[in-house]
């Protein structure tokens, strides 16, 4: 008895010593906002710090739990219902991206980067005939993905699979061992969570955004840790690859709605690729860059990282399980599904009262949306333009009963109808419309020559992840626009391979079926809707 009382005055004792030796420390280290793995890794001393480096270390750094976690992940931790929804976006996203090859963007995207060469080579979707670079193809790829801005949308708001997805299919064809379906999809599902982790690091994130766009930030961290994840990389180069990304992280907001936008998701996927390649091979960055305002903090103004659990612990919960993402059914900014939607309904009510619509009949329009200034556009003058506008979208739906793929044409922008419509609409930002895809709404008031009014408000559109579009609708929408591009055996050997991913032995199959163009190239997708 004696002796235990002895051992536990000496823990005690100890534990008192410890604390008084390490809290001026952590004191010292908070003031100047730098972290113990920072102070550990800049002081360059090796073995004859081991024992402070021990002590130090049972605190861990929010990056190094990141690195941890990135690489102590396996396919038993995937479950149903995150293999179910990654296996969505992924087949939502191969179809825009098929779709986005047709686009301007995605061709001077892809001759730009034709002036590139190397010994390894990755596929081009949609383009049998062309191969890049692995970084090149994850950039143009990425590029046609959100071309059109057709890709899903995340909460808090990001578009989570177009950085990720292009650069894993990229880098597997780069791989002398090739990972399997179900390889693929953890890696997919690794830089998706570390997307929504990051995400919410801020609740100003949780908003739409106002100064940066958000895929240009998390989308090249994400592609970062599921390209680590595919590589094999160890826990430490994991975190280097993390810190290597945030330096290429970045992109203002004043791009949205212009060409450039586009540049974003493809620039995320090459460079996350290549800080996990350089990574690979012993280049090294701030191993605190998570845990630090200086680091990836800078972009926040509420800044709050938090440390992820280790797998291993049996703490670990995907994102992805609890939070779904959002499946747009027409190719522009989520929020204009709120205001199409609001719009149609409003006509609706219009034409059981008059019968037909006739535009005379129309004296004003109000939107009532929340405030965000780069999707206020009263006159677009471009396809990006009006994929950003309240006015346009609300408009094109009153005019034209429905908006399509088509409805973004310059044919369609520029006619005298339209414009006519857009001069009698105006905006209206009600103080509790708060601009939030999640809490959001939009409300259409049409008031007639007759002095009638008709409103109709939505608060969830079909395909919201309130409202999750099925998996009949998603195949759909993936087979009207990926069949623009490939042939039958080519679309179909997608849907079949995607919806049995976690069974397949070689996921570079799926490279080989993006390949498979169609001849004549029908464009079935122009006047489809879901």
């Amino acid at each position: 008895m004696l002796v235990k009382v002895q051992l536990v005055s000496i823990c005690i004792l100890f534990s008192i010593i410890f604390c008084a030796f390490c809290t001026p420390f952590y004191f010292i280290l908070f003031y100047f906002d730098i972290s113990v793995s920072s102070f550990i890794h800049c002081s360059g001393v090796s073995g004859s710090f081991a024992l402070t480096k021990a002590l130090f270390l049972p605190f861990q750094g929010i990056t190094e739990s990141f690195g941890v976690a990135i690489h102590a992940l396996n396919t038993t931790h995937l479950t149903d219902g995150v293999i179910n929804r990654s296996k969505r976006m992924m087949l939502d996203t191969l179809g825009v991206g098929l779709l986005g090859t047709r686009t301007a963007v995605f061709n001077k995207a892809l001759k730009y980067s034709q002036m590139f060469t190397s010994e390894q080579k990755s596929s081009v979707w949609g383009r049998s005939e062309i191969s890049l670079p692995p970084h090149q193809a994850a950039f143009v790829n990425g590029v046609a993905v959100h071309s059109m801005d057709f890709d899903d949308t995340w909460h808090p708001a990001t578009h989570p699979s177009g950085a990720v997805l292009p650069a894993l299919l990229a880098l597997t064809e780069t791989l002398t061992s090739q990972p399997t379906g179900l390889e693929l999809l953890l890696a997919f599902n690794v830089g998706t969570e570390v997307q929504g982790r990051l995400m919410r690091f801020s609740k100003e994130a949780y908003n739409i955004p106002e100064r940066f766009h958000p895929p240009s930030v998390v989308g090249v961290m994400g592609s970062a840790a599921a390209s680590a994840k595919l590589l094999g990389l160890n826990p430490v180069q994991c975190t280097h690859a993390l810190a290597i990304a945030a330096s290429s992280a970045g992109a203002p907001l004043a791009n949205a709605a212009t060409q450039t936008k586009p540049l974003h998701i493809g620039n995320a996927a090459r460079r996350g690729l290549e800080a996990a390649q350089l990574a690979q091979i012993g280049l090294e960055g701030n191993p605190t860059i998570l845990d630090i305002n200086s680091g990836l903090g800078v972009y926040y103004k509420d800044y709050s990282p938090s440390a992820i659990a280790d797998p291993t612990s049996g703490a670990f919960n995907w994102i992805l399980e609890d939070q779904d993402v959002a499946f747009k059914r027409i190719p522009a900014h989520l929020a204009m599904h709120f205001v199409v939607d609001a719009a149609l309904a409003a006509r609706a009510k219009l034409q059981d009262t008059v019968g037909n619509v006739q535009l005379s009949q129309i004296q004003h329009i109000i939107l009532r949306v929340p405030a965000s200034k780069y999707i206020n556009c009263p006159l677009p003058a471009s396809e990006h333009q009006a994929r950003h506008s309240f006015q346009f979208n609300a408009c094109s739906a009153l005019l034209d009963d429905k908006v399509t793929v088509a409805s973004f044409n310059q044919a369609q922008i520029s006619r005298p109808a339209l414009k006519e419509l857009l001069s009698k609409t105006k905006l209206e930002i009600p103080e509790d419309n708060q601009p939030s895809f999640d809490k959001m709404y939009c409300e259409v008031e049409i008031g007639t020559t007759q002095g009638l009014s008709y409103t109709a408000r939505c608060d969830t559109f079909y395909g919201h992840w309130r409202k999750p579009l099925s998996q009949v609708d998603l195949v759909e929408k993936f087979r009207v626009n990926a069949s623009s591009v490939l042939c039958t055996e080519g679309v179909e050997g997608v849907i079949d391979l995607i919806g049995n991913l976690e069974k397949v032995t070689e996921s570079s199959i799926l490279g080989s079926y993006l390949r498979m163009t169609s001849n004549t190239n029908e464009q079935l997708y122009s006047s489809r809707i879901l």
